[in-house]
């Protein structure tokens, strides 16, 4: 399970795909992930390095033990509907929004219920785009996405800067002040006027307040901690037209 190896440094995983490029070495490396996209999600350069130079990473195929009814009935659904060629289309359009295979799934599975109960009130039809539109649109219409979608510029800037700031240090924990580091950059960027300390900490407030943020109850003033409470791909997908 390669996403339980990882470490801040990534030694761990960079030993383990370094060993089967070694002169003479007979090591072949199997590794099993729920992210489609794990070496652009998670992994320093060096390490995916490492999988290009041993041919590991050609071809991405992810394999989830989980609710194994459920994958035998997606799999079943997509067999009886004859769109394995639209089942791989829309995996990548699931991975734009989110990296977890698992979700994919439940689209799919989800889009296959829509296209059933439709089917029943009318001619019988196959899965389309627009059954998986919904069952996206089902799946992440949570009131958490709704409040981000509201939310100020700069709430929106501040959830931004958040994401960067955890790709960066590669742990989904940070503080006011590392977040606020990512967010100044973030309006350099686009030629905004940054906003002043007291500014951040109120919306990091605002933001703790609606429960989108975990935010320590400290007097630590900026090293106080903040984690999301909601998943990076919920964020993703609200401000994905931001």
């Amino acid at each position: 399970q390669l996403d339980l190896l990882w470490t801040r440094k990534q030694n761990v995983m960079y030993n383990l795909f370094d060993w089967p490029t070694q002169k003479h070495s007979k090591l072949i490396i199997l590794a099993v992930a729920n992210t489609m996209d794990l070496p652009e999600r998670i992994m320093m350069n060096r390490v995916a390095s490492r999988l290009v130079k041993g041919c590991f990473w050609s071809i991405t195929l992810f394999l989830t033990i989980w609710d194994s009814s459920s994958i035998i009935y997606s799999s079943i659904a997509l067999l009886v509907c004859g769109w394995v060629v639209r089942f791989l289309l829309y995996c990548f359009l699931v991975a734009a929004l989110s990296g977890d295979a698992r979700r994919c799934l439940d689209i799919c599975r989800r889009a296959t219920e829509i296209c059933e109960f439709a089917s029943q009130k009318r001619t019988p039809e196959i899965v389309r785009m627009a059954h998986v539109t919904e069952a996206i649109d089902e799946m992440f219409s949570s009131p958490y996405i709704k409040a981000i979608r509201n939310a100020s510029f700069h709430e929106q800037i501040f959830l931004k800067a958040i994401l960067a700031e955890f790709r960066r240090a590669g742990v989904e924990e940070a503080t006011v002040q590392q977040v606020y580091r990512q967010h100044l950059v973030l309006c350099r960027v686009e030629g905004l006027q940054c906003p002043t300390v007291s500014e951040i900490m109120a919306v990091c407030s605002r933001l703790g307040a609606c429960r989108i943020l975990l935010v320590e109850p400290s007097s630590k003033y900026l090293q106080v901690r903040v984690r999301l409470n909601i998943s990076q791909d919920d964020i993703t997908y609200a401000l994905k037209d931001e």
